[in-house]
């Protein structure tokens, strides 16, 4: 399963949500998962912020060798999975791939559609998607130019909603 996470600058949220997602699917043990990330106005070429890079690094994951990338139609529509941190983000995406609707939530849609409403795939999520409130509850706010408490609290929450996204994977790719 290829899975694509999107923020603003592809510095902070999308690629912690990347290398966060990689080694917590190695370790549920989910074949063949890969995770990237890109940013709607990626700051092209650069390395995770180094607040980011300092969360990621204490939740566990690996900030070396990342360079931030624009988000292109050919990159949204190679992803199984499209996850952007808001709502606009994720009409940026549908904007640019609008073949990808059935593949493309916020991170904190695919979390509830998992963990409350038993998604266990792509298609499950696509189906629950009218489930959802009609405001996302779950925005993952950009932490730019914010203090660290931010960066960390951002963090967390990223490496609270992948959990259940993962499971969904799981089961995705055992059938």
């Amino acid at each position: 399963m290829r899975v694509l996470f999107v923020c603003t600058g592809n510095i902070c949220r999308s690629p912690t949500a990347e290398r966060l997602s990689v080694g917590m699917a190695a370790q549920m043990g989910i074949p063949d998962f890969t995770a990237a990330s890109a940013g709607i106005h990626a700051v092209i070429g650069y390395p995770i912020h180094q607040l980011a890079a300092d969360v990621l690094t204490r939740l566990g994951g690996d900030p070396t060798g990342f360079a931030a990338r624009q988000l292109t139609p050919p990159i949204a529509l190679d992803a199984d999975l499209v996850l952007t941190m808001t709502s606009v983000q994720r009409t940026a995406v549908l904007e640019l791939a609008p073949r990808q609707f059935r593949k493309t939530f916020t991170l904190g849609e695919a979390a509830l559609l998992a963990s409350t409403y038993g998604a266990r795939s792509i298609a499950d999520l696509a189906a629950l998607r009218l489930r959802l409130p009609e405001h996302d509850p779950v925005q993952v706010a950009d932490p730019i130019g914010l203090d660290i408490e931010t960066f960390e609290a951002v963090g967390h929450q990223i490496a609270k909603l992948l959990p259940p996204v993962l499971t969904l994977c799981r089961h995705a790719s055992m059938t």
